[in-house]
């Protein structure tokens, strides 16, 4: 994924979002206990100054699957995870913790980072900005303004439409409302966002973005339960789709998962017994936090600085459990631990099943495409037998190649992210495993490079079933449309790539992998059977501004 331009950060000491005017008149409770929840919000308008509001996804007009854009490059042709989210409670190196946490989550998103602390004064603040959580936070004056034991922060993905970043979508968000301040961090995506929207406006709330996020804090401001857990689960109740959350308040930091458990969510505990939740446990082990679990679909876990107590309550009632499965076969580091599985295991068994499926009889030797077939590449060769080597070399320090003046340059753009190792590949038969192929820009520009760098053949193996359908529950995916498996059988998506041969994982197989656990998966990228239906497109509200 590419990183996003850098921008100078946004440092927030007070609420960036006046959610209702009596804010600073009514201090937040001292007690919190699971109250009667009530389903009708308040009338109560929200007002706010700045939102940090994602915009809807556009593509341009002219990408088609075979007419990828000018502006496409090696290693982008990826579905591309929404953000990531990590919370620390209970340091008092709490926000430089979270800056580590993020750092090690960067691959979740490139666009934005930022952090949000509480303060031993009760009062939150916030950094955010655009560009790699490092560029963000190069300044350290930047996390020293951030301090407090108690913190939360948030990684946002790289876009690829027109228009670009925008910091106006970097969170957390930082909300003042009647009852103090409230922080979230959102990982997920909601499929009823636009009617819950519509429902807001015709009651007199105000946004200024499009971000599923500020419905969220709405429907919190709005709710007439009492305290702010009833508040949470009052507004979760009222949500369709995946989120992974995390919210501050001065003194209180609350874990939220949706009841499916599409978006991976855990807990851990650093020496010292403070509480830390991240998209991942990688992030747990860099800052010597010990696993512990997940939050489990439908929970909400509180954890109170003040005495470090740690509470769980049921969010909603249960559902079937849909993990995204391409938290395994793409988007985790391999050294996470994600909906109880190593993701690295994952993936060789993902390679072994692909090796008994779709043997290449010919071939001398298997490849992977870096990073994220390294794992399935090996478990194709050791179950076929045959030689293991690194013929592709990726370079992480080239930004995009945008837009170039001619096709020949723009091929040659391409050898800055992925050279091949010409020792490996000359005359010889060459198995290539990758993880997916969504638009297939990446897999015909490497089988060019393979072919340039004297392969005799190119076998194409992907470790996952064909990309058919969209992703509504937090993965950024382009239109079905523009999925090439979505218009083409194998044979034609091998002809438009180029391949020898070209075999794909089945998703018979991809089950048997899970056995019994297949049921608990969200496979819907490859079967268009969405756990979450869809709702009826919400009209736009028509809006006229008086002078």
């Amino acid at each position: 994924m590419a990183a996003a331009p850098a921008a100078a950060p946004t440092t927030t000491p007070s609420s960036r979002l006046l959610l209702h005017p009596r804010a600073a008149a009514a201090p937040s409770p001292t007690h919190h206990h699971l109250l009667s929840r009530h389903a009708t919000p308040s009338p109560l308008p929200l007002r706010h100054r700045a939102v940090r509001a994602a915009p809807a996804r556009a593509w341009p007009d002219s990408v088609t699957p075979f007419n990828f854009g000018d502006d496409d490059d090696v290693g982008d042709d990826h579905p591309r995870e929404e953000c990531g989210v990590f919370g620390v409670v209970g340091d008092p190196e709490a926000s430089s913790l979270c800056y580590l946490g993020l750092q090690k989550l960067q691959h979740r998103g490139e666009e934005g980072a930022g952090i949000c602390a509480a303060g031993d004064d009760g009062e939150l603040k916030s950094v955010t900005g655009l560009g790699l959580v490092g560029d963000v936070f190069r300044d350290k004056a930047r996390l020293e303004s951030l301090p407090g034991q108690a913190a939360i922060g948030h990684v946002r993905y790289s876009t690829s439409g027109p228009g670009g970043p925008n910091l106006k979508n970097v969170q957390p968000f930082l909300a003042g409302y009647r009852f103090g301040q409230l922080a979230v961090a959102h990982n997920g995506n909601l499929v009823n966002y636009t009617a819950l929207r519509a429902k807001l406006e015709t009651q007199g709330s105000i946004f200024n973005n499009s971000s599923d996020t500020e419905v969220i804090l709405h429907l919190i401001a709005t709710s007439l339960s009492r305290p702010l857990l009833a508040r949470i689960c009052d507004a979760c109740e009222r949500l369709a789709g995946a989120y992974s959350l995390l919210f501050l308040t001065a003194d209180k930091l609350f874990a939220v998962r949706d009841p499916f458990g599409f978006r991976p969510l855990v807990m851990g505990r650093r020496p010292n017994g403070a509480v830390v939740f991240s998209s991942e446990t990688c992030a747990l082990d860099l800052i010597d936090a010990v696993y512990e679990r997940e939050v489990a679909p439908g929970e909400v876990i509180v954890v109170d600085r003040r005495d470090m107590s740690v509470s769980s309550a049921c969010l909603v009632p249960h559902r079937p459990r849909k993990s995204c499965v391409f938290e395994h076969i793409y988007f985790a580091l391999p050294n996470s631990i994600v909906f109880g599985h190593a993701v690295h295991e994952r993936r060789t068994a993902y390679g072994r099943a692909l090796a008994e499926e779709s043997p290449a009889p010919t071939a001398d030797v298997v490849i992977p495409v870096p990073d994220s077939g390294f794992y399935a590449a090996l478990g194709f060769a050791q179950a076929s037998g045959l030689e293991f080597q690194q013929g592709l070399i990726r370079s992480h320090y080239t930004g995009r190649s945008f837009i170039q003046p001619t096709q020949a340059i723009r091929d040659l753009a391409v050898k800055l992210k992925l050279a091949p190792v010409r020792g490996v590949i000359e005359g010889k038969s060459v198995v290539v495993v990758d993880d997916s192929i969504v638009r297939g820009t990446t897999s015909s520009k490497i089988v060019r490079l393979l072919r340039d760098a004297g392969a005799r053949e190119v076998h194409m193996r992907i470790s996952s079933p064909p990309v058919v359908g969209r992703c509504h529950y937090g993965i950024d995916t382009p239109s079905e449309g523009e999925l090439i498996s979505n218009k083409l059988d194998i044979e034609g998506v091998r002809k438009m790539i180029g391949c020898d041969s070209l075999g794909f994982l089945s998703i018979d197989k991809l089950h048997s992998i899970y056995g019994e656990e297949a049921n608990e998966l969200c496979d819907a990228c490859f079967t268009r059977n969405y756990p979450v239906p869809l709702p009826e497109p919400v009209p736009e509200l028509v809006s006229s501004f008086e002078d």
